[in-house]
């Protein structure tokens, strides 16, 4: 009841940006801003989801963003050296890079018994590093090394809507399921709650950490080949900073950054409502200066109010205890 109740609201206030963005400029909801806004969406949401795994088990994935620069470069690598290559083969190979760095991240943090805010914000430096070492010189990847077919593919769509869009629903949709319907995802939550009440229950609680950070990182290495379809360029700044707005899309969503809470729908309207505000605020040619202001606030400001309805929840409880 409690996450229907958190939806609709995100929901309203998703409304309430529309409503005003379109208020201010008439061009918000164009078929072209429309469409750019679902693209955009598309990815954060998806990365969204894999942060939300990690995050609901009282863990951080700091790492997200040099994950989608470092597997964008393969699969713009692999591309530019083949460039009949099979764009499925295309999307496995990324996803796997992506797995392989979301592992070493499970690694440092299950079996290494370090923070992930510690292990993320390392890995994330580790990973810029190697980018850095890729994309040195002329090795950027650019739009006319990377074969039309896949341009297309980034610009595609399905009745009417982005191919990405529909990518990023399946993957909310196969994420909600999991976490509610199946063991697992109840162990996810069972962790953030209590990781201690949560083992002494029965609850693999290092296997469940170690698959959401490694769904993460497998998710940001899909994003990598998805981002360099969108934009086909990558270099060494590829997604700098983007795990910050994926933090931003989550909490915003009303998952919980101290863990146990919320949904993958959640975080992917959080996602849609940043981005719905971006583009809101690009159309009116606002500093992106500002842009990260309001996303730092909006983080600040949903911290907030998820603290001050999980203490009144539970006072309500301990209330009914007593009675």
């Amino acid at each position: 009841m409690l996450y229907r109740q958190r939806e609709a609201t995100l929901l309203v206030a998703l409304a309430l940006v529309v409503i005003v963005m379109t208020a201010v400029n008439s061009r918000f909801l164009s078929a072209s801003n429309v469409q750019d806004m679902l693209m955009n969406v598309a990815i954060l949401a998806i990365i969204a989801v894999g942060q939300t795994f990690v995050v609901l088990t009282r863990n951080i994935d700091l790492s997200v963003g040099a994950n989608i620069a470092v597997s964008a470069f393969v699969a713009g690598d692999y591309l530019r050296s083949n460039p009949d290559g099979n764009l499925l083969v295309v999307l496995l190979l990324s996803s796997f890079v992506g797995l392989l760095l979301g592992v070493l991240n499970a690694v440092l943090v299950t079996f290494g018994g370090l923070p992930s805010v510690v292990a993320t914000l390392g890995t994330l430096y580790v990973y810029r590093g190697i980018v850095a070492l890729l994309t040195e010189g002329t090795n950027s990847i650019n739009a006319f090394q990377l074969p039309e077919s896949f341009a297309n593919f980034g610009q595609s769509k399905l009745l009417g809507v982005s191919v990405l869009a529909w990518i990023a629903l399946v993957v909310v949709v196969i994420a909600a399921y999991v976490l509610r319907y199946t063991r697992p995802g109840r162990d996810i939550y069972a962790i953030g709650s209590n990781a201690d009440a949560a083992r002494l229950a029965g609850v693999p609680v290092q296997r469940r950490v170690f698959t959401a950070f490694a769904l993460s990182g497998m998710l940001s290495g899909l994003c990598g080949a998805l981002w360099t379809a969108q934009y086909l360029n990558v270099n060494s700044v590829t997604a700098s900073g983007f795990e910050f707005i994926v933090i931003a899309a989550v909490v915003v969503g009303g998952v919980n950054i101290f863990g146990g809470s919320g949904t993958v729908l959640g975080a992917a309207l959080g996602a849609l409502i940043l981005i719905s505000i971006q583009s809101g605020l690009n159309l009116l040619k606002v500093s992106p200066f500002w842009i990260s202001a309001i996303y730092g606030a909006a983080i600040l400001v949903a911290v907030a109010v998820d603290g001050l309805l999980s203490r009144r929840i539970h006072a309500a409880l301990t209330a009914g205890r007593r009675t």
